[in-house]
Order: C-alpha cells, then sequence, then structure tokens
C-alpha cells in the first residue's frame, strides 16, 4: 500500500498502521468490510510537518484541533484553522503543511472499504475543508478509537473500531449539516425542531414554519428536506408520532386522549397516521412493548 515511506513522524506524534494481514481480513469480514481504519495519528504541536502526494490510493479525513497549516489542492491554497476538518478522497493528489510559527495540532485517519465512498458523500461537502469549531465530544471520539494501538491486533477489537469509524463518519455528517444551518446558508435546525416541539399539541402548517424560519416556502421546503430527507409537514408529524409513543409507554391513558393531547380530535384518523409512521396501529404498540 505504500504508506509507510512517505508519513514522517513529527516530534511527539502518535501514528499506528493497521497491518496488512489485518487490513486482508478487515476487507474480507462482513463485519467491517463497509469501513475500516488503514492508519491513523495525532501530531500536536507538529512543527515543520508536511506532505505532498501526487497519487492516493485510499482516503483522508483530517480535523485541526489547534495552530494553522495550509492545504494545496489543484493548484488553490487553503488555509486551515482550529476546529477545520479537511476530507481527501481517493485518487486526489494534495499536499499540505503545518504553519512555521504556529504549528498545527491534527487528528488524521486513512480509511478504505466498500462504503468508503459513500460515507464520504454522505458528508455532503461542498468544499474540501468545512468549519466545524473544536468539538470536544469528536476529539474523545478520535481518542478512543487511536486505542486499537494497544490492542495487539485482536480481530473483535478491530471490529468494534471499524463501527466506531463509522460513528466518527456519521457524527461529522451532522455537525456539517448543523453549521451550516448556522451559517445563514441554511435555515437553523434547531429552532425549526424547537418550534414545532413547542406546538406538538396542536396544528401546523408551511406558512408558520416558513415564517418563523423568515424564508419563503419554497426555500424553507427545499433547504429543510435537504437536512433532514423529510419535507417540514412530514418532519412535524414524525415529532407528533415519536411522541406520541411516549405517552403510551409512560401514562394509561386511552388512545383517544393521546390523540386530543397531540390536536387530534378523530381518534381513528390519528391511529392510521400514527400506524403509517410507527408500523403498529397505537394499541399493537402498546402490547408490544410488554414482549
Amino acid at each position: 500500500m505504500q504508506l509507510t515511506s512517505n508519513w514522517p513522524l513529527p516530534p511527539k506524534g502518535i501514528r499506528f498502521l493497521t497491518p496488512q494481514f489485518l487490513i486482508d481480513q478487515l476487507a474480507a469480514n462482513p463485519l467491517t468490510r463497509g469501513l475500516y481504519p488503514v492508519a491513523m495519528g495525532y501530531y500536536p504541536q507538529a512543527e515543520h510537518h508536511q506532505m505532498v502526494r501526487e497519487s492516493h490510493n485510499n482516503n483522508l479525513i483530517i480535523y485541526c484541533t489547534a495552530g494553522r497549516g495550509t492545504l494545496m489542492l489543484e493548484g488553490q491554497p487553503h488555509r486551515i484553522r482550529p476546529g477545520d476538518l479537511i476530507l481527501l478522497p481517493k485518487g486526489v493528489s494534495h499536499s499540505y503543511s503545518s504553519h512555521s510559527n504556529y504549528p498545527w495540532s491534527i487528528y488524521w485517519i486513512h480509511f478504505e472499504g466498500l462504503l468508503s465512498a459513500d460515507f464520504c458523500r454522505h458528508l455532503d461537502l461542498n468544499a474540501p475543508i468545512q468549519s466545524l469549531g473544536v468539538q470536544p465530544r469528536l476529539i474523545a471520539d478520535f481518542e478512543e478509537l487511536f486505542s486499537l494501538r494497544h490492542s495487539g491486533y485482536n480481530t473483535a477489537s478491530f471490529v468494534h473500531g471499524c463501527h466506531q469509524l463509522q460513528q466518527i463518519m456519521s457524527h461529522l455528517a451532522l455537525l456539517v449539516r448543523q453549521q451550516r444551518s448556522k451559517s445563514g446558508k441554511q435555515i437553523d435546525l434547531d429552532s425549526a425542531r424547537a418550534y414545532m416541539n413547542e406546538h406538538l399539541h396542536g396544528q401546523m402548517d408551511l406558512d408558520s414554519l416558513a415564517a418563523h424560519s423568515k424564508l419563503s416556502k419554497y426555500h424553507f421546503s427545499k433547504r429543510f428536506k435537504a437536512l433532514t430527507g423529510h419535507s417540514p409537514i412530514q418532519f412535524f408529524i414524525n415529532l407528533k408520532m415519536q411522541h406520541a409513543c411516549y405517552l403510551l409507554d409512560a401514562s394509561a391513558q386511552s388512545v383517544k386522549q393521546v390523540a386530543a393531547a397531540l390536536g387530534y380530535d378523530d381518534a381513528y384518523y390519528f391511529s392510521r397516521l400514527f400506524k403509517k409512521v410507527i408500523g403498529l396501529s397505537p394499541d399493537q404498540y402498546r402490547k408490544s412493548k410488554h414482549r
């Protein structure tokens, strides 16, 4: 895989390479072949750290937690600052370097697998660098994955580590969407969801939701669905049905009372809607929790 020859280790750096025999096992195992780490590391205050790759045969994420750096991609320089995430998919030639006066601290993971391209697409980056801010939970995720370097190449540990890597990638995708919604380019999803939760006991229309977000109905619907995968009204209904599940689990209220608590005068209509979303009628759902 020609990895070790061009990976210098900066002072104080931590680096872990998955050996080839284990990569072969991970690539063949149905539990891990979707996504697995090829190498990973943490370089704190990495003075003089630099890398040039004309040919890149796996995928790479870099997360900067302190200091500064520069990424060169397709002849264009990009400044890297604390909280920035870099995604470099397979096949993309690139170079990067730490700032001489403010050396960066970075976490990095090279990864492969049958789902690696899908996870890269799921990040939905419209630029090679996305500002996420310094996220303590994300840092903890990286540190937990790095515990693999003490595993003695134990297969069970690496099966768990591969799923940790999937969790990191899906967490990154959530952070990207959250930051985008706060940037002014998208709707504030947290605010819209909070507004919906305040009105779970009544009805909600698209006009009200769009007005709350200060957007036209068309732009609000389009941007909301891009962020959540659901139309605004369907998302609101889903929230109501989730709360209905809570009421059915946590109280002895009748189905009619639960329906009324969520603003539905017609219990039969509520029951049909509940079954469409949850897959069970309210009575079936209530009975199923005892199985």
